[in-house]
Parts: structure tokens; sequence; C-alpha cells
């Protein structure tokens, strides 16, 4: 049976390179003739829209313990999976959206970057996070008149943690903390998204994870380039660290993928990051993104630069930009208690859907709206974000208070999240 599944694998992947080389070629000659193909589904619209003009941002200007020293006692925030914390920051700064008068303002951002405090394994502390952000708020509703008027209604702030305005790593905890009570009525750009979750606000912007855009540029391979490698993962099946009985750490969906398909030949998957990691992606048809301790990972966006077919584990997820990119179309999605079946679901896959997929993911703005550049493109992550903020706008008379109306308790909270930062 594992050899007739191998033979088959064998036969779709031969075939499948050969009609994507034909689809690279055809999408070439059309760049050429200055057509771009619309893609299907809920993009095309949105991924090329312009946000400049339906909206203006006033930035407040916190001290640098809040942001700038952070990055620079440890400038290896601005390459881990959370750094869009920074890289928005610094958009927003030299953005045709930013206005000077808070008065004219639809929305209020405050650059703080939660993320940015690392363990010696560059790990995010989750505890001084809320802490941090918390007195932030603070100092703005000190400071400026425009939190209280709405108690942070029409503020954003970027979330990127794990769970992201609940302020850790570990589900269990993150749920136990929930979101941070500050910032119930804000609107959260937090690359965290998983359906009916206490950690996801209503109204949040998903965003994807930080990846780092000329570093994988510079390891492109040339489009003809087969794909002979038709399973492909490097990452962790198991975190002894944090989950030391095991099971709790991604669900057991990743200890399953390595207790299955270890020694299986359509499979390439180990522990291992080789230095050829982003052009064996190139090379590969499919590429596993698991859920990890949250849903998503920095693999999802790298498949999708690669134009390989991310395989998308993790039950309720909520993906980035999901008005934007149709994800159904170029993704595929397996549910978590199938895993041990993976083998027999992505071989059954026809040829056909399989060219259909690449076709989209080849296409250049689905490549661009799942990255952080700098500088700043066209039709890219940060546009996405301004594009979400509009779609919000206007503010309904709802979101001002009446005088002397209150909501929030600014002592609720866990007891360590109360203290002085």
């Amino acid at each position: 049976m594992m050899e007739r599944r191998v033979l088959v694998a064998i036969a779709v992947l031969a075939a499948a390179a050969a009609l994507f080389v034909a689809a690279e070629a055809q999408q070439a000659a059309a760049q050429q003739g200055h057509q771009t193909e619309r893609i299907s589904g809920s993009a095309g619209d949105v991924l090329d829209d312009d946000p400049v003009g339906r909206l203006k941002v006033f930035i407040y200007d916190l001290p640098g313990k809040y942001n700038k020293k952070l990055l620079k006692k440890d400038p290896r925030c601005l390459n881990h999976m959370f750094a869009a914390e920074i890289f928005m920051h610094r958009f927003l700064l030299s953005s045709a959206v930013r206005t000077t008068n808070p008065e004219e303002a639809d929305w209020f951002y405050t650059p703080v970057y939660p993320t940015c405090d690392l363990t010696p394994s560059g790990l995010p502390l989750p505890f001084k996070s809320p802490r941090m952000m918390r007195s932030a708020i603070e100092l703005i509703a000190t400071k400026w008149p425009y939190w209280n008027r709405s108690e942070g209604a029409d503020h954003f702030f970027v979330t990127p943690h794990d769970f992201g305005a609940c302020f850790h790593y570990q589900e269990e905890k993150a749920i136990g903390r929930g979101i941070l009570p500050l910032l119930q009525r804000a609107t959260l750009v937090q690359t965290f998204g998983q359906k009916n979750h206490v950690c996801l606000k209503d109204g949040s912007i998903t965003i994807p994870p930080f990846a780092p855009p000329q570093k994988m540029q510079n390891h492109l391979i040339p489009g003809e380039t087969p794909r002979s490698i038709f399973v492909y993962f490097r990452g962790l099946f198991y975190d002894t660290g944090n989950d030391p009985e095991g099971g709790y750490y991604a669900r057991g969906a990743r200890a399953s993928v390595w207790e299955n398909f270890k020694n299986n030949p359509l499979f390439d998957i180990s522990t291992d990051h080789p230095p050829t990691y982003y052009e064996d992606m190139q090379r590969s048809v499919f590429c596993l993104c698991p859920l990890g301790w949250a849903p998503w990972s920095p693999r999802l966006v790298e498949a999708v630069v690669f134009g390989c077919i991310p395989v998308i584990i993790a039950d309720d997820i909520v993906l980035p930009f999901a008005d934007a990119i149709p994800w159904e179309e170029i993704g595929v999605f397996v549910p978590e208690e199938d895993v041990p079946r993976l083998d027999s679901i992505l071989t059954s896959i026809p040829t056909e859907d399989i060219l259909r997929k690449q076709r989209l993911l080849a296409n250049p703005s689905m490549k661009q709206a799942m990255l952080f550049p700098q500088p700043a493109q066209a039709g890219d992550a940060f546009h996405q974000i301004l594009n979400g903020l509009a779609r919000k706008l206007p503010h309904g008379e709802s979101v001002f208070l009446k005088p002397g109306q209150a909501r929030l308790n600014w002592t609720a909270g866990p007891v360590g999240d109360l203290k002085p930062w």
C-alpha cells in the first residue's frame, strides 16, 4: 500500500511541476502585457485598494522606554516573529495617513512594543507586557483628552503576542488572564486569531506574523525549479521545556505528525533547520503549517511567499486579512484529529487543483499582502491594516462617552498586572 502511494505521489508531483512551469510562463507573458489576473473570491479589489485619503492617524509621542529604548537595548526585536509592532510604528511615522493634528484624527495609535523585552532565548517576557501597556494608557489618558472621551474606542494597538492582548504564550494562562480590561474598547491589531476564543476581541484586525522580506528575497531560486519534495516541515514536534508531560503543545497535532510520518518517504520533516530551508520550501508542493502554542506561525507567510501550498492544521483559526486573501482556494485545511490521515488526504488532491492553488499563490499581490517590507510598498501588510481601519469608519455615536459616563475600572485585571511598570 505504501509503495503504491509513493508512486501516485510521484506522478502527481511530476504533473504538477510541469503544469506549474507552464502557468509561470503564462503569468510572465501576462505581466509583460500589463495584465494582472484578478484573484477569484473576495480578493482583487481589496488587495489593490489604497487607504490613503480615507483616514487620518495621530501617533502619540511616548517616552522611549515604551518603544525605542527597548529596541536599542535588544535589537533582536527587529527579527523575531512579533516585529510587526516595530515596523508598523516606523511605517506610520512616514505614512501619508499620519496627521499631527489630533483634532482631525480618525484613529489614535499608541506605539508600545510589548514583545520587545526578551529572554536569553529570544522569547518575549509575558509578565511585563500588560504592566507596560497599562502604564502607557494611563500616560496618554493623563496628557491628552482623547482616550477619556471614548475610553479607547477610537484607538488601536499592535499586540502581536501569541495570544494577543492576553499577553501570554501558554493558552491556559492566557485564558486565565484574559484581555487587558483597559483594551476592551480599543481595536487590536494582532497575529493571534481563533474563533470564539477569550483572547480574540471582536473587531480585531488579524495580521500575519513578521517574516524578513529581504532575507527571503535573497534566497529566491529560479521559478522553473521542479517541486520535487511532496510534503515539507521544519520545526518542533514537542516542547519539553514548557510542556514536560507532553500532549498540550500544539494540542498534540505536531507530535502526531512526527509519530505517523517520520519514516514516510513522502514527508520531509525534521527538527533541523538547514541553511537551505527557504530553498527547500520552493522545491516543495505542500508545506505543513501546524499550530504551535498559538494557531499561527511564520511558516504561513513563508509558504505563501514561496508558492508552497500551505497545509493549515489549526482548528477554528482566523487567518490574516481573510477578506483580502482567498485562503480556502490557496490552502489545504486539515482538522487536527485527521493528522494521522495526512498522507492519504494530500495524495488524493487532483493535479488540476494543485495547479490552481499554485497559480493563485504565484500572484505577486498575494505575496505582497503578507509582508512588511522596508520601505512600504503598495498592497503590502501595512496597507492591509490601514484598509482594515478604514473599513471600520465612520465611528458611530456610541463610540464617544457622555459626560461622566465610565465603563472601565482602571484597577481591573490580575493583581500581577497592577504592579507599577
